[in-house]
């Protein structure tokens, strides 16, 4: 695909990049077979095609985008499927992001939609503010339905009882057990760290076990992803530079084998540090070495036999959920898989394992009719598999499910946890019926 950009703006690198993208695609269409959006609205400009397009023209015309073409940017939930499917090898991730903070800069958008925009890119990423937040939505969850569909998106989404903090979720240092391994950072997250404090503390629990020191750092916080989507990019890289600063600090005083991240959102966003800074020259090497050090908990986890021989002896069926940050996003299809069913676990996948659950960041909130369409779609394929219960590498995705599932939803890493001598998975304790309350109830006997 033709694109004429000013001279003025190819000199910039986003440009750059961008220009190559679209000129990569060759309109060849596979995109559209997997592209969610496409496949709910039929819509050529709801694909990533169609997107490709009006992002060439709004690069061309520079200043203000219009409308339609911010609405259809809007609507894509970067889940990149496209990016598996397509032969061609375009760069769909980093285009529909600088198209994000294209729009961003040069749109304005209506006082509702800023606010709320703005509101969570501020709440999202600071966990003291995010669980204050969810206390009050707690109390307001009554009155959902009487209140305007985004509102009601973060009512429905918010938990009815938030957990504890966890210590695994502050800085701190977690010494190895038994023949020592090496030494890792954990990122602990943001909203992960407040809505599900129990996937942090079943992987630091399990990389002690196997004989790794795991580090959490005292300056570490968001990994920038959620205002990154958002087009905020000053946001999202100043997040991003507190991590490479803090993590090369920990490096920096001993070796450091690996920083694992939990949240396949956050990892895809901290594995792309190194081109996000590449041409900064006052970052790029540290951001190239901490992109070169991030690792998938499952990823990490693949590279060593674990001994999983804690209960439970009946395990439940799982059904697993492949977030598209980890399938697409990161290329991780098969380590959860064969860690699960190493772990003794029957494992089962639904229908359209490559279709995006809704969750998408902020995507559930922002775009909450398009979202809950691809919720029931998911939470039927999942349910359809006959498994017990749902094993996902991401908490959006976990978030997203579990309010319309009648399954219970966990993090694959409590289920390995759970395998190798941790605790019953907080999902599953009190569940009735099936293979999950047998089990559970042995375990806590």
């Amino acid at each position: 695909m033709q694109i004429n950009i000013s001279p003025a703006s190819r000199a910039q690198p986003e440009f750059a990049v961008s220009e190559k993208s679209v000129r990569t695609c060759v309109h060849c269409g596979f995109c559209l077979a997997t592209c969610p959006t496409y496949l709910l609205l039929g819509d050529e400009l709801d694909s990533p095609r169609g997107r490709i397009y009006q992002i060439k023209e709004m690069f061309e015309a520079g200043g203000v985008p219009s409308a339609e073409t911010v609405k259809h940017v809007d609507r894509c939930l970067s889940c990149l499927a496209c990016v598996s499917t397509c032969p061609s090898g375009v760069d769909y991730m980093h285009l529909i992001d600088h198209a994000r903070a294209h729009v961003e800069q040069n749109f304005v958008r209506a006082w509702p939609d800023r606010v709320l925009r703005k509101l969570l890119a501020i709440v999202l990423p600071n966990k003291a503010l995010f669980r204050r937040l969810l206390r009050v939505a707690a109390l307001a969850r009554p009155f959902a339905r009487l209140t305007p569909a985004r509102l009601r998106a973060m009512l429905t989404l918010a938990p009815a009882r938030l957990p504890a903090p966890d210590p695994a979720g502050e800085a701190n240092v977690f010494p190895a057990q038994g023949e020592y391994k090496g030494r890792i950072v954990l990122l602990a997250g943001c909203a992960q760290a407040v809505l599900a404090p129990q996937i942090n503390a079943a992987t630091v629990r399990l990389f002690n076990r196997i004989g790794f020191e795991v580090v959490v750092a005292a300056a570490a916080g968001c990994c920038g992803a959620l205002p990154h989507h958002l087009g905020k990019t000053s946001q999202s890289h100043a997040l991003a530079k507190a991590n490479i600063e803090a993590w090369c600090g920990v490096a920096n005083e001993a070796p450091l084998d690996a920083i694992v991240v939990t949240a396949s959102g956050c990892g895809t966003t901290v594995k792309d540090y190194g081109a996000m800074f590449a041409a900064d020259p006052d970052w790029a090497d540290r951001a190239a070495r901490v992109s070169a050090l991030a690792r998938d908990v499952s990823e990490l986890l693949s590279e060593f036999d674990i001994a999983f021989t804690g209960r439970p002896q009946h395990r439940p069926v799982v059904a697993y959920q492949s977030a598209c940050s980890l399938q697409h996003g990161q290329g991780i299809l098969k380590a959860p898989i064969s860690l699960l069913r190493a772990a003794g676990f029957t494992v089962v996948e639904p229908a359209e394992q490559h279709i995006c659950c809704g969750s998408a960041g902020t995507y559930n909130v922002l775009q909450p009719a398009l979202a809950a369409r691809l919720r029931m779609r998911k939470v039927a394929a999942l349910e359809a598999t006959g498994a017990d219960v749902v094993a996902s590498g991401n908490v959006g995705c976990m978030t997203q499910l579990a309010g319309d599932s009648a399954l219970p939803v966990v993090h694959t890493v409590e289920l390995l946890d759970w395998a190798s001598g941790g605790p019953v998975p907080v999902a599953l304790q009190g569940r009735t019926g099936a293979t999950v309350d047998r089990q559970a109830r042995a375990d806590q006997t």
